[in-house]
């Protein structure tokens, strides 16, 4: 008999209107038989905005909700969850698999976003702040990162008109056009920067996984490490969910049906062993 796996999600945004998760009922069947969970950033909004009640609201639900269906839960905190947690990174089946929500990747945290031109020069002038020899090192990083994440407040996200929503959210992400540009942009270049990324900071790891960015995927880099985004809860592309178990990264679509989300087909499959992709490995 197999193993439980620890599963790896990321991306909820859980309160958020954006995201098809209503009610944390609608994940349990992908909890089902899973030993340990690991939601890897945005589960939720904990930034500061005008629903105060709504965020705390969220987050009661959240930490009541995993602990109660899985034996073992971690969070790890992304842009849009930088204060929930103080954990903003993890090493599983013995550093073959390296978790970060992904923002550290950018300088400018969300490149895509109108925020960006706010975040530049905050990060640098907080790695300028670092001694020499902690520039480049991933634990102060991480943590500047966070701490000037969680001082971006929330704009659409926060809004519970359904009208207003799709109007903020269409100012904030997709106006104007050169936007939609810039995530198309980010999309391209995320492969080749994970994969320098893991190269300088997790040179050991096999598998290098994120999220943010909310476009699924996987690519064998040509160092040997294979990045996977699990993508999001969010339209349009949806979620993956990553298996660890039984020596083997396994890859799944998340389906919703009924009104739940479940793990779907396997989309790609490795050997914690070897690395090389099976047949089924994503583009």
């Amino acid at each position: 008999m197999a193993d439980p796996p620890i599963r790896i999600l990321s991306d909820l945004h859980f309160g958020d209107r954006a995201s098809r998760v209503g009610s944390l009922a609608q994940l349990r069947p992908l909890l089902d038989g899973v030993a340990h969970l690991v939601l890897n950033g945005d589960t939720l909004d904990t930034r500061p905005g005008p629903a105060p009640a709504h965020t705390a609201a969220c987050l009661a639900e959240v930490r009541a909700f995993f602990p109660a269906h899985v034996p073992r839960v971690t969070f790890l905190t992304g842009n849009h969850d930088a204060d929930f947690t103080s954990d903003h990174a993890l090493d599983l089946a013995d550093g073959a698999v390296f978790v970060t929500h992904g923002d550290i990747l950018h300088d400018d945290i969300v490149p895509w976003s109108q925020d960006a031109e706010f975040i530049r020069p905050q990060i640098a002038a907080g790695l300028a702040a670092l001694p020499a020899a902690e520039r480049t090192q991933l634990a102060p990083r991480l943590a500047l990162w966070r701490r000037v994440a969680a001082a971006i407040p929330q704009r659409h996200q926060s809004e519970s008109h359904g009208l207003r929503y799709a109007v903020h959210f269409a100012r904030d992400t997709v106006w104007p056009p050169s936007r939609v540009l810039r995530v198309i942009r980010t999309w391209r270049g995320e492969p080749a920067l994970a994969a320098a990324f893991a190269r300088e900071h997790r040179p050991l790891a096999k598998f290098f996984l994120i999220g943010h960015t909310h476009r699924p995927g996987a690519w064998s880099a040509p160092s040997g490490v294979v990045v996977i985004n699990t993508g999001s809860f969010c339209r349009p592309f949806g979620g993956w969910a990553v298996d660890l178990g039984d020596g083997r990264v396994s890859v799944r679509r998340l389906i919703e049906r009924r009104g739940e989300f479940r793990p779907g087909p396997i989309v790609a499959a490795f050997s914690l062993a070897d690395a090389g992709a099976s047949p089924t490995l994503a583009p």
